[in-house]
């Protein structure tokens, strides 16, 4: 599941990204799972470091699509941006935050499914993968797509967006395969996917899909200083 927010306070702008972005779904058998702020200051708020593409505007109330960007930055490095504006001399500055792209208003579809096939070639090509050993042999499986991986006994079992896989193996060893892959360990029987955090309170992590973890207390500390490396975010407590 590719998940695409849209940062846009016109209806009718927002509302041609999200159809573009269904006819792109239907002719090129993607799917994708589409958010749609009116302001950047309620995304910036609500921001999951879920998101593998933000269509930006530029000239936002309030917080202005620039600097929204440039926050964003600060946020998640990673994410795939694409400015939409009608005011392109701005637009080319997007270097400073590393934005992928930029597209005119009107946006017509040609150029739009031009960037966005580049952009998901980009994605194909960086996505990393993971092998579950099964005893009627193995799946690959996008890391991604991974909410958290749970020991159930002698027996892996990986939480995905679309179910779950069982596989052979134990956490110790799956741990360190991950290791840099912004992954961690909140108890002896879970280990998270990053992206897949919503909100952590207390010693409760609250997960995409609706799921809560408990964070051990010998590990609460090693954990938040994890998270805020992985986030880039020194102060989180």
């Amino acid at each position: 599941m590719f998940k695409i927010a849209i940062v846009e306070d016109s209806q009718p702008a927002w509302e041609r990204l999200r159809t573009f972005l269904e006819r792109f779904e239907g002719e090129n058998e993607e799917q994708f799972e589409i958010t749609v702020f009116t302001d950047a200051v309620r995304f910036l708020s609500s921001f999951r470091q879920m998101y593998d593409l933000v269509f930006m505007d530029i000239d936002l109330p309030g917080l202005n699509g620039m600097d929204a960007a440039r926050r964003l930055r600060t946020i998640d490095s990673k994410v795939n941006l694409v400015f939409v504006t009608n005011m392109a001399q701005y637009a080319v500055n997007g270097y400073e935050v590393d934005a992928a792209f930029y597209l005119v208003k009107p946006v017509h579809y040609g150029d739009f499914e031009l960037k966005l096939k580049k952009i998901l070639a980009r994605r194909q090509g960086e996505d990393d993968t993971v092998v579950v050993a099964r005893q009627s042999g193995f799946v690959r499986i996008a890391l991604r797509e991974i909410r958290y991986i749970e020991v159930q006994g002698h027996t892996l079992v990986f939480h995905m967006e679309t179910g779950e896989i069982s596989g052979t193996g134990t956490l110790q060893k799956m741990e360190e395969k991950l290791a840099g892959k912004g992954f961690l360990r909140c108890n002896k029987c879970y280990l998270v996917n990053q992206r897949h955090i919503i909100a952590v309170e207390g010693y409760t992590l609250k997960m995409s899909g609706g799921d809560e973890l408990q964070i051990s207390r010998p590990r609460k500390k090693p954990f938040m200083t994890a998270l805020a490396d992985l986030m880039g975010n020194e102060n989180i407590l």
